[in-house]
């Protein structure tokens, strides 16, 4: 299946439905409202304001969609989910044009009112629900008869492998081959003797080949089924490749913090996913965009005031540059404004304590107001942060915090934030186990997230900043 040519198909179906919706609806209101103010229909539909508005709408139907996130996965729809978005799409958005558009008619009873509405919402439903359906139908035929498949890979060559290679099979999938999940692997031998393993000739390959092999086979998921507690570590090999990451739930993987689903009645779940609705992931990302494009032009006073004032302050650049790992284990640079003397980390990674005499006097109250993180608005900007979400950390004190809290690794599945549930809960941590401790918070944001807990949590952040309770 090509899902971008799926997307488009629901993209133009859309489109169609609302642009005839609204002609179908246009026709409605000539004769129920304004025939009055046009003596014929073709002055009517041909009128400026009418054209500009049959134009709108079919746009504004997009956006609607794009909000609700329907158009995220084009693969794998069914039917009653589909049902269930349109009617709750459709009924916002004919609430939104009735209230905007068609209530500044003035017809000659209010009962009008509620036929164009009725109208306006059979109508649209029923079109766009129908093209909708039409086009799932016709991939759910095509994945029946096996025209249409997904493509796995499964990391894992024993006893594990071969169950998750039968769950895949029975629910269509097309297994591409096997990756040698090299000392992981070892711990899933046992099984062998109990459920026959994989052939050699089916093993495309160790993890340290994946790159090849992804190029080698149009991969749609990879799933991971070894018997480890290392399972863990594998994940930053996986998340470069920026496929859908499935894992086998076993007792020991540590993973028991994110949620579960199942393929065929085995427990698996999908590491590279969180736990936002696709809804709730576009208006997050929309609200990041909008909010750090807003902050960067009306605070570019203060930008350049704090910039001169690090440079009055010490020798040294203005901005504090560090990699950091961000979402999905990619690598990016963080941007603040300098609160230490030059050449503070010569020594290699080294935290922040309270009373440290690194920080310049003025850099201290940068922290303290966290005026020192406002750069980040530009990595909001680029999509390598979000406004909320878990801090970021270096590679050396992740490599640290997985040694004791090997769930770590799933907050890499949210986009890092410049303010967090640990950050206005816990403040800054001074050493490995006080991150961990602050790890809670980030987890207890992982298995709750949603735009209210972040709106909640940037209020929060209001307060510190201006109480100055940042340190």
């Amino acid at each position: 299946m090509n899902k971008r040519i799926q997307t488009i198909k629901y993209i133009l179906t859309d489109f169609v439905a609302a642009a005839v919706t609204w002609l179908l609806f246009n026709l409605l209101r000539f004769y129920e409202v304004a025939k009055y103010n046009f003596g014929e229909l073709s002055d009517f539909l041909l009128s400026d304001k009418v054209i500009f508005i049959q134009i709108l709408i079919p746009i504004f139907w997009l956006i609607m969609y794009f909000f609700s996130g329907y158009y995220n996965k084009p693969a794998g729809k069914s039917r009653v989910n589909e049902l269930f978005s349109t009617f709750s799409s459709v009924t916002i958005g004919a609430v939104l044009i009735f209230f905007t558009v068609v209530l500044n008619d003035l017809p000659k009873s209010f009962q009008i009112y509620y036929e164009l509405f009725f109208s306006l919402y059979g109508i649209q439903f029923l079109l766009t629900y129908t093209g909708r359906a039409v086009i799932t139908n016709h991939a759910l035929r095509k994945i029946r008869r096996g025209e249409w498949y997904e493509n796995s890979l499964i990391i894992g060559t024993g006893g594990n492998a071969a169950k998750m290679r039968n769950n895949l099979t029975a629910m269509r999938y097309h297994v591409v081959g096997f990756v040698k999940a090299d000392e992981a692997d070892g711990a899933d031998k046992a099984n062998e003797s109990k459920t026959k393993a994989i052939e050699s000739a089916e093993i495309l390959g160790t993890i340290a080949d994946m790159g090849e092999i992804l190029k080698k086979n149009k991969v749609d998921e990879i799933v991971v089924a070894v018997d480890s507690e290392d399972v863990v570590k594998l994940l930053y090999n996986l998340y470069q490749y920026r496929l859908p990451v499935k894992v086998m739930v076993d007792k020991n993987n540590l993973l028991s913090k994110a949620k579960v689903n199942t393929i065929h009645s085995l427990p698996v779940i999908d590491v590279a996913e969180n736990n936002f609705s696709e809804a709730e992931k576009n208006i997050k990302w929309i609200i990041d965009k909008v909010v750090s494009i807003i902050v960067l032009i009306l605070f570019s006073p203060l930008y350049a005031y704090i910039s001169a004032r690090v440079k009055m302050s010490s020798d040294g650049p203005v901005f504090f540059k560090q990699e950091r790992i961000g979402y999905r284990g990619q690598p990016f640079v963080i941007y603040k404004f300098r609160t230490m003397y030059a050449d503070a980390d010569g020594n290699g990674p080294l935290l922040t304590t309270r009373d440290d005499k690194r920080v310049t006097p003025f850099g201290r109250f940068l922290r303290k107001y966290r005026l020192d993180e406002i750069p980040q608005f530009w990595n909001v900007l680029r999509g390598d942060m979000s406004l909320v979400g878990p801090r970021p950390e270096q590679r050396y004190y992740i490599e640290r915090i997985v040694q004791k809290a090997p769930y770590y690794y799933l907050l890499h599945n949210v986009r890092p934030g410049i303010t967090s549930l640990g950050m206005v809960n816990y403040g800054y941590a001074e050493t490995v186990d006080k991150m961990i401790e602050r790890l809670d918070y980030d987890i207890l944001y992982y298995e709750n997230m949603s735009l209210i807990m972040d709106s909640a949590i940037l209020l929060y952040t209001i307060k510190i900043v201006f109480t100055g309770k940042g340190v």
